[in-house]
C-alpha cells in the first residue's frame, strides 16, 4: 500500500530520543501530541502511551529503533484486534456474493463500487451493479460510466424509483446471468437524517428477504480527510444496518492516518478497502501491517 503522503507524522522518534541519553516524560508528551495530530483518538492515545511506558520500564529501552518497534506492535494490535483484524471481503458459499455500500454525501461511494467492480473484473469475476441511489439522475449515470469503464452489467430505474426495487432486480438478474458479485449502490444519506436511513433499512430487509441472509459484505464508505467526524458517521449507520467493514476513500494527499486506529479501536470494525489515487485500479486490501510500518516510516 501507499502511505507515503503520513511517514512524516511520527518520524520525529528518533529525532526525539537521538541526544537525550534517556527515554523521559518530554518524550511521551511529545509522541502524544503527534498521534492526537494525526487523528489517533484520546483514549487509545492514552492506552498505546501507558503500553509504551510499561515497556520501557520493564525492558530499558534507550533508543529510538526500540521505541518504535513498541510503537508499531501496539498499534498492529488495535488494527488486528477481533473482528478489526477480518478484512478480506466475505465470499457466499452459493452465488451471488452481495454487497451493500453506504455513506453520507460526497465520500466517494459511487467512485469506490467502480473501482471496486473494475478490480473485480480483472480477476475474472461477472459483476452486476445495481444503481440503487435513484434520488439523482446524475447518480445513476455516473454508476453507468463506471459499469463501463469496468466492465460490469448495470440495473437501473428510472430517478425516483424504489431503491429497494432496483437491488432486488439487481439480484434476480445476476442469478439469471451466473453472475458472481451484485455491489449496490446507495443515496449518500446524511447520518442524521431520520428518514433517508429508514429508506437503508428497507433496502436491507429487501436484499435479505430475497437472499434468504444478510448481504455478505455492508460497507460504510468513510472519507479518510474527515477525521473523527468518521467515528460519529460510523456508529449511526452502524445503528441503522449490520456493517461489516469499512473502505476509506481519498487516503491519499492530505488524509491524518490515525483515523484508521482510531476507528478500528472505538468500533472493532474492519478495514477492508483503501482508495488511493484517482485511477480505477488505486483499490487496494488495507494491509494493517503496511499501515503502520508507513505511520511509524
Amino acid at each position: 500500500m501507499r502511505f507515503g503522503f503520513i511517514k512524516s507524522i511520527l518520524q520525529k522518534v528518533d529525532a526525539l530520543v537521538t541526544g537525550r541519553g534517556r527515554i523521559d516524560e518530554e518524550l511521551f508528551e511529545s509522541l502524544e501530541e503527534a498521534l492526537l495530530q494525526a487523528d489517533v483518538n484520546v483514549h487509545t492515545t492514552v492506552a498505546v502511551l501507558d503500553e509504551l511506558r510499561t515497556s520501557v520500564r520493564e525492558n530499558r529501552l534507550k533508543d529510538g529503533q526500540e521505541v518504535r518497534d513498541c510503537l508499531r506492535a501496539s498499534l498492529l494490535r488495535v488494527l488486528t484486534k477481533g473482528e478489526a483484524g477480518c478484512s478480506k471481503l466475505r465470499v457466499a458459499t452459493k452465488g451471488p456474493s452481495v454487497y451493500l455500500v453506504v455513506g453520507v454525501n460526497g465520500v466517494g461511494k459511487t467512485t469506490t463500487i467502480g473501482k471496486l467492480a473494475y478490480r473485480l473484473n480483472r480477476q475474472g469475476k461477472k459483476v452486476v451493479l445495481a444503481a440503487a441511489d435513484t434520488f439523482r439522475a446524475a447518480a445513476i449515470d455516473q454508476l453507468e460510466l463506471w459499469a463501463k469503464r469496468a466492465g460490469a452489467d448495470l440495473v437501473k430505474h428510472r430517478e425516483g424509483s424504489d431503491p429497494s426495487a432496483v437491488v432486488f432486480d439487481a439480484i434476480v438478474a445476476a442469478r439469471a446471468r451466473s453472475a458472481d458479485v451484485v455491489i449496490a449502490d446507495t443515496a449518500g444519506r446524511l447520518h442524521t437524517r431520520a428518514n433517508l436511513m429508514d429508506e437503508l433499512k428497507k433496502i436491507d430487509r429487501v436484499l435479505q428477504r430475497e437472499l434468504g441472509r444478510p448481504a455478505d459484505e455492508c460497507l460504510l464508505v468513510l472519507d479518510a480527510t474527515t477525521g473523527q467526524n468518521g467515528v460519529s458517521q460510523a456508529v449511526k449507520f452502524r445503528e441503522t444496518v449490520p456493517l461489516t467493514g469499512l473502505v476509506l476513500a481519498k487516503l491519499d494527499g492530505s488524509a491524518r492516518g490515525g483515523i484508521v486506529i482510531t476507528i478500528a479501536d472505538e468500533l472493532g470494525l474492519p478495514i477492508k478497502l483503501a482508495g488511493v489515487g484517482e485511477k480505477p485500479e488505486d483499490l487496494e486490501d488495507f494491509d494493517p501491517q503496511a499501515f503502520v510500518a508507513a505511520l511509524l516510516a
